[in-house]
């Protein structure tokens, strides 16, 4: 059984702890704060060691001799990069991932050849919502766009609204609507209840909808559900950190971007460092009086960045309030995620399960190339790249209503070198396919691996 050491019981320590328990693999997690992991005992089958992550002897006592990976998810990005040194000189651990932050870093990506600093892989917690955002700027009404196979084929999740096309209609009219555009409902969520999508399953207001399909095609499949938003030009970012910075500068080709900054010197040297046509106000974002004063209401997009979970709320509450069209707040707070989405803030961005959904991908087994955390952690949507032959794999030359895909399982997507394949019934599987699986039960992870990992005792 594969052993990994996850250092760090924070949010994302505690929630790859969790998917990765649940997918059965032998784990460890090493902290300073002892009543963090006695809360992981509790509530996880995993084994914990307290102490500092990089001393050779914690990482001893925590199975560094054995482990075939070593994560290092702690505050500190030093600490990381030094563990997975430790890890690599005196217990020759397989594969090291480090959680950096700071861009100094990874803007010096000699310092982590296998000969120096040996890193495997870096997460990026701002860069990966950086991006996230981007993608939600660039499709106007989604609550979620994730892409797969290199971009070739996203998942989007919309809320359907009255006035859609679909709404109130059958699915299987999509193909009516929409004649010569290929997608898939993968899934859809009413009530916070899944429900699996057939051709006759009816679409209400107010479903949550996920559909896979080209990315040329989401713009026409979104306008389906709900009626389609203009495209956005004027964005606000309250937060100049190093998401709020990020961020300013990614978008600042495309759109008209204003960026809030409380502290005085830190709003000076934004001022100076980021490109001319973005404007930075220094201000409270949280105060509703400088909002109005900054003409706040004009904005199409409002994203809180800053690192202060309440200050983000109140500031996207009172953005919403004031008639700004989208609005996004980073939370950090699980629990808060749970509350905010689909109330007055229309997007609560979660910097733990973006960061999950890229360690998961390099952490798990079986082909697995990419993995997205959906509905706030409660299901996944997985690409896999399928190997072996009819010989060795319970998938490959076999049509899709022969596979014994688990209940709340479906596939999505195929995508076939340079071919997006929205399949149906008797779609044929072949060796070297990405396949885009959607998974409303996360717990269904390890049957799903099993099936589409080849083995040379199935005949």
């Amino acid at each position: 059984m594969k052993q990994i050491i996850i250092l760090g019981a924070g949010q994302v320590g505690h929630s790859l702890a969790e998917a990765l328990s649940a997918d059965g693999i032998d784990i460890t997690v090493v902290d300073t704060r002892a009543e963090r992991l006695a809360e992981l005992e509790d509530q996880f089958d995993i084994k914990t060691v307290h102490g500092f992550g990089a001393h050779p002897s914690v990482l001893d006592a925590a199975g560094a001799r054995d482990a075939s990976m070593l994560v290092a998810v702690t505050d500190s990005d030093e600490v990381n990069m030094l563990a997975c040194q430790v890890g690599s000189t005196l217990f020759n651990i397989e594969t090291k991932i480090a959680r950096v932050r700071a861009r100094d870093y990874h803007e010096t990506p000699e310092l982590f050849a296998q000969d120096a600093m040996p890193v495997d892989m870096l997460i990026s917690p701002e860069a990966i919502v950086t991006s996230h955002i981007q993608r939600l700027i660039e499709h106007p009404g989604s609550l979620q766009v994730l892409e797969f196979a290199e971009g070739r084929v996203s998942l989007v999740g919309v809320r359907a609204y009255y006035g859609g096309p679909l709404v109130g209609h059958e699915l299987k009219n999509l193909r009516y609507d929409m004649p010569g555009v290929h997608t898939r409902v993968a899934a859809i969520f009413r009530q916070d209840r899944s429900i699996q999508p057939d051709g006759n399953t009816v679409v209400e207001a107010d479903d949550e909808v996920f559909f896979v399909a080209a990315k040329k095609n989401i713009r026409a499949v979104t306008s389906e559900l709900r009626k389609l938003e203009k495209p956005y030009k004027r964005i606000m970012i309250a937060g100049g950190g190093n998401i709020g910075r990020r961020l300013a500068e990614a978008l600042s080709k495309r759109y008209r971007v204003k960026v809030i900054e409380r502290d005085a010197e830190r709003a000076d040297q934004l001022a100076r460092e980021l490109p001319g046509n973005v404007l930075v106000l220094q201000g409270d974002s949280a105060d509703d009086r400088f909002l109005e004063a900054i003409n706040v209401e004009h904005s199409d997009v409002f994203c809180a960045v800053t690192n202060d979970d309440q200050a983000n709320i109140f500031a996207g509450m009172l953005a919403k309030r004031s008639g700004v069209r989208k609005v996004m707040s980073l939370i950090n707070r699980p629990s808060y995620v749970d509350l905010l989405q689909s109330g007055t803030i229309d997007v609560a961005l979660s910097p733990q399960q973006a960061t999950v959904s890229a360690l998961l991908a390099r952490v798990r087994e079986g082909g697995t190339a990419t993995v997205h955390t959906l509905r706030r952690g409660a299901a996944e949507a997985i690409e896999t790249v399928v190997s072996g032959d009819s010989r060795t794999s319970q998938v490959v030359d076999r049509r899709i209503d022969e596979i014994n895909l688990p209940e709340g399982a479906s596939v999505g997507a195929v995508v076939r070198d340079d071919e997006v394949i929205i399949p149906h019934h008797d779609t044929v599987i072949h060796s070297g396919d990405h396949v885009i699986l959607f998974l409303t039960d996360r717990g269904k992870v390890k049957q799903v691996q099993r099936l589409f990992q080849p083995s040379p005792l199935f005949f």
